[in-house]
């Protein structure tokens, strides 16, 4: 069996974002003196969504497995991916493809594209088949598009001048180049999408597209704003992470042709590995240093952008009175990443991240049945 579980996100995960200082106006106004209050992780999901890093790691008969050891089972099909991937792009436009080498020549991990091998060589075994199909490939190839064209616009929004120690597209071309090579990337996605012939995939992936931008508005509306609920903090990481690898996994099991019980399992095996990512990706904001994140630690924080840390640790009066201010005062953002510390923010947070993972693994567990059973299909 199989889990992407490790110590930290990759470098190909990072949205770096300048110095993290610059103040830019909050939609949201502090409206009286409400508490927040934050409800037990226990009772927090996504609500009707039907549609990582784990913080425990999925152990086998000889330990926790390593991310190194999951991409080495798909290292063939990660560098057929990387092969094709410049193509893709075409060359009618010099621009794009400019664009195309400084993205996709930046490396990384291509955890995304990753995990949709790893679940479909794990469904195609439950099938019958004996080797993944064109559709699994071309399925990664247009998950690796998609999760760029996001990066891209992201960079964008956060006026970004670096990814990756390269420059951003928007710095070497221009703000308006940068959005449309976003744009570009989405619709040629799109376009191999409608290639694959299959409504049902068609449909799921589209819908990912759709709920980047709705995780892009919700973020933004909410920022600065102390009465963010954990509930609403989780709807947007999933709009903004767990969507896709949802709809990846669930995408490769449905081209392998096996129950839709399986592939409802591994959506809910993406949606809860996502959610948990999502949250690591946050608490390492607070616990790594700027060369470690490639970005200046607390950047989501100055922004006004209020992660599972900090929600759990709004109980504490003076760390909403420093985020009413939106970090004003010489030293304010310090103050506030300790007090997230001091109030129990990390560990709640390392709490809700294990507790999404374990489910994850949960989810992996019709697999291990079906292997058992022979002949399950």
């Amino acid at each position: 069996m199989f889990s992407l579980t490790c110590s930290q996100r990759g470098a190909d995960l990072i949205a770096c974002g300048g110095n993290g200082r610059s103040r830019r106006r909050s939609v949201w106004r502090r409206s009286g003196g409400v508490r927040c209050q934050v409800p037990s992780t226990q009772n927090v999901d996504v609500p009707s969504l039907g549609p990582p890093v784990g913080i425990k790691p999925l152990v086998s008969g000889n330990g926790p497995i390593q991310m190194s050891s999951l991409l080495e089972a798909v290292s063939k099909d990660l560098q057929q991916l990387n092969n094709n991937l410049k193509s893709i792009i075409g060359s009618e436009n010099p621009v794009l493809v400019s664009a195309a080498e400084q993205i996709f020549g930046a490396g990384g991990r291509r955890l995304r594209p990753a995990l949709v091998f790893l679940v479909s060589r794990a469904t195609v075994q439950i099938a019958g088949l004996k080797e993944l199909t064109a559709q699994h490939q071309c399925l990664a190839e247009i998950i690796e598009m998609i999760y760029t064209a996001s990066l891209i616009h992201d960079d964008v929004i956060d006026e970004s001048g670096t990814r990756k120690g390269k420059e951003t597209i928007h710095q070497l071309y221009g703000m308006r180049v940068g959005v449309l090579a976003g744009d570009f990337m989405f619709a040629q996605s799109s376009w191999y999408l409608a290639n694959l012939e299959n409504i049902e995939v068609i449909k799921l992936i589209s819908q990912v597209i759709k709920d980047f931008a709705n995780g892009e508005i919700k973020q933004h509306s909410s920022l600065f704003n102390c009465d963010l609920t954990l509930k609403e903090y989780l709807l947007k990481s999933y709009y903004k992470t767990a969507s896709l690898i949802a709809a990846s996994a669930k995408a490769a099991a449905i081209f392998s042709g096996v129950s839709s019980s399986i592939c409802e399992q591994m959506y809910e095996y993406g949606k809860n590995l996502g959610l948990s990512f999502q949250v690591v990706d946050d608490i390492l904001d607070f616990t790594q240093s700027a060369e470690q994140l490639g970005k200046p630690a607390g950047s989501d924080l100055v922004k006004g952008n209020l992660t599972a840390p900090v929600i759990f640790a709004l109980e504490e009066p003076k760390l909403r009175e420093i985020i009413y201010s939106e970090f004003g005062e010489d030293g304010s953002l310090d103050t506030a990443m300790q007090l997230v510390k001091e109030c129990g923010g990390i560990k709640r947070a390392q709490d809700l991240a294990r507790e999404k993972g374990d489910l994850a693994i949960q989810n992996l567990r019709c697999l291990h049945q079906c292997f058992l059973s022979f002949g399950c299909r």
